[in-house]
């Protein structure tokens, strides 16, 4: 029962129910998160300007809800991300990649462990993305040359990272969200590495458990071959005027294939519509036998079929010819700031812009009959792997470029002479940010500017960098946050955690609070777990009669712990795709490290940050 003086007006109501909801859509594989989020900036606003909300005389302006755009914590983020990217496309981590590569040929099992604590302290103070990039060819290389599996240590490596990115307020976009709202709200500011010394006590304990257990407990999923991968690609073969499987039946297709071909459904030629086969259908010329296998086993049947393992669209000519000598197959994956990602093969014209042709698709998880049967305009999202087949000079330019993440076993890290100066901009801004002189966000706007005065980043390469989706759910979760705060909602949240915990010790209660967090943060967005987890926070703090520190940071821990789903943190779903990993793996591995560091920064908490 909440206490007499917590009441739930209608407003408040209504902004819970809407809190409710969102966290619901956030879940949704069938609505972006651009678009869940865009609608609750757009229900706030159009709420509240319906529908006036005035408190002790004030009243709550409906516009108010957009200045999440302008936040600190949101230009900040943005920054970052930009100045993260800029050091993956100019190579200015290349000499690390360099020494871990030559560090695995000496001890692997030693070389592990220096890869999992690099990862972890880069990660620290650049956002992780560019750093698993940096480091899953590399690993997925070494793995290849030394015929160990890579998806025994792939996941460790991305864990390791989203670890390291909690020791510092700038660390992750989370962290900067947290610490901003809090201060807003009347905390003192955290410095830079305030909180340092829990985080780097609990993840000793956390890299040991990466290093020694968590290899033991993935399946091996090692690729015998330097090219190809255990993936599943969806594909499409082409039928050819007078081939061999012009006029065959499927029957005599399947014969044909040692009956290994296993034909998901066939497209007629000049039809848009899909058909499950029976074994009695003729084929004809242009229509088109729509499956998902390996790339070595896709290009087998291409030659047993003699059919086209392309799609119609990409015309194969003497630009880009499919049977030249110097071949080869490489897979690109779509990573966050790719120049392919959130668009289609078609609209980007692939095959001319590229000199290369894609061959099929892989997607995590269920894979949806567009992506089957249309691969030229299948809209594209981070994790999706693209077969493709090329000269191999055009796939090692474009492993050179930097732009596009290629996964093979000659993988090159991307390098310029514009690295030094890059990593020193990055450099600058940490210690103007650490030293107190600019907050984060000033300084991190002034990196940018040098970046495009020092032609570092172009200005297009930087839109690149800018991740919509983080921009809008960043601005709708503080839109949210500050909605529960001026309507009440979040001291009446407040209110029924300390209730529902009165018989605990506090310690318990902000144990309770971290564990909380940790669960929101595999379910819905950690950005969104954050900012309305920190008025909730402050408002049991205050309730409780505590300092408000302790509180927040277990709302800045819980939202970080992104271990137990891939669908929790961007970077680990490059790792599942990379790694072949499954959603089990991720809760085998991931509720142990998430019951680790929730376990130790329970203790570590009260230690530091006493609370009676």
């Amino acid at each position: 029962m909440m206490p007499a003086d917590i009441v739930l007006n209608t407003h408040a109501i209504a902004v819970l129910l809407l809190t409710a909801l969102a966290l619901f859509l956030f879940t949704r594989d069938w609505l972006p998160l651009e678009s869940s989020s865009l609608f609750v900036l757009a229900a706030l606003a159009t709420g509240f300007q319906l529908f006036p909300f005035s408190s002790d005389g004030k009243t709550l302006h409906a516009v108010d809800f957009f200045s999440g755009f302008g936040h600190e914590a949101l230009v900040a983020v943005t920054a970052l991300m930009i100045i993260g990217h800029a050091l993956a496309r100019t190579g200015a981590l290349e000499p690390v990649g360099r020494a871990l590569t030559r560090l695995w040929e000496v001890s692997p099992q030693l070389s592990f462990l220096l890869t999992l604590i690099v990862g972890a302290v880069l990660s620290a103070f650049v956002n992780n993305v560019p750093i698993v990039i940096l480091l899953l060819p590399i690993l997925t290389s070494v793995s290849l040359r030394m015929k160990t599996s890579a998806s025994r240590i792939l996941m460790p490596m991305g864990f390791a990272t989203l670890i390291g990115g909690m020791g510092t307020t700038i660390g992750t976009s989370t962290n900067l969200l947290v610490v901003s709202v809090a201060v807003s709200m009347g905390m003192n500011p955290f410095s830079m590495f305030e909180f340092i010394l829990p985080v780097a006590l609990s993840s000793l304990i956390a890299i040991m458990y990466l290093w020694l257990v968590a290899p033991k407990m993935l399946p091996d999923r090692a690729s015998e071959l330097g090219d190809t991968s255990p993936r599943i690609f969806s594909a499409a073969l082409n039928i050819n005027q007078d081939g061999f499987s012009d006029g065959k039946t499927v029957e005599e297709i399947i014969e044909q294939t040692d009956k290994q071909i296993k034909i998901q459904y066939v497209k007629r030629a000049g039809s848009d519509a899909l058909t499950v086969p029976s074994r009695q259908l003729t084929l004809k010329q242009d229509d088109q036998l729509l499956l998902s296998d390996s790339p070595e086993n896709l290009k087998a049947y291409e030659k047993l079929l003699d059919a086209d393992l392309y799609s119609s669209d990409q015309k194969i000519d003497d630009d880009h010819p499919l049977q030249a000598e110097g071949q080869q197959l490489a897979e690109i994956i779509i990573a966050q700031g790719s120049p392919l990602l959130n668009t289609t093969v078609a609209k980007t014209r692939f095959a001319d812009r590229y000199q290369l042709v894609v061959l099929a698709l892989h997607r995590s998880g269920t894979q949806s009959r567009q992506a089957v049967a249309d691969i030229d305009n299948t809209q594209l999202q981070v994790g999706d792997v693209l077969l493709v087949q090329g000269a191999s000079e055009t796939i090692a330019d474009l492993k050179q470029q930097g732009k596009i993440l290629v996964l093979d076993a000659t993988s090159h890290i991307p390098h310029s002479e514009k690295a030094p100066l890059a990593l020193m901009i990055m450099i600058t801004v940490v210690a103007i940010a650490a030293l107190g002189i600019l907050p984060i966000a000033i300084s991190a706007v002034c990196g940018v500017l040098l970046l495009a005065l020092t032609n570092c980043l172009g200005w297009k390469d930087m839109a690149q960098a800018v991740n919509a989706q983080i921009i809008l759910i960043v601005a709708a979760s503080l839109a949210l946050g500050f909605a529960m705060l001026e309507t009440g909602a979040a001291d009446a949240m407040a209110a029924g955690f300390v209730n529902l915990t009165a018989g605990m010790s506090v310690t318990m209660q902000l144990s309770g609070l971290m564990l909380l967090m940790a669960v929101m943060t595999n379910i819905v967005s950690n950005n969104a777990a954050a900012v309305i987890g920190t008025p909730i926070a402050i408002g049991i703090a205050n309730q409780l009669g505590m300092p408000l520190e302790p509180f927040v940071l277990a709302v800045l821990f819980g939202a970080n712990m992104s271990y137990a789903t891939p669908m929790a943190y961007k970077t680990n779903l490059l790792v599942m795709t990379v790694g072949g990993y499954t959603f089990n793996d991720f809760l085998k591995v991931g509720i142990p490290l998430t019951i680790i560091m929730w376990l130790s920064l329970s203790f570590l908490i009260p230690v530091f940050y006493p609370i009676g």
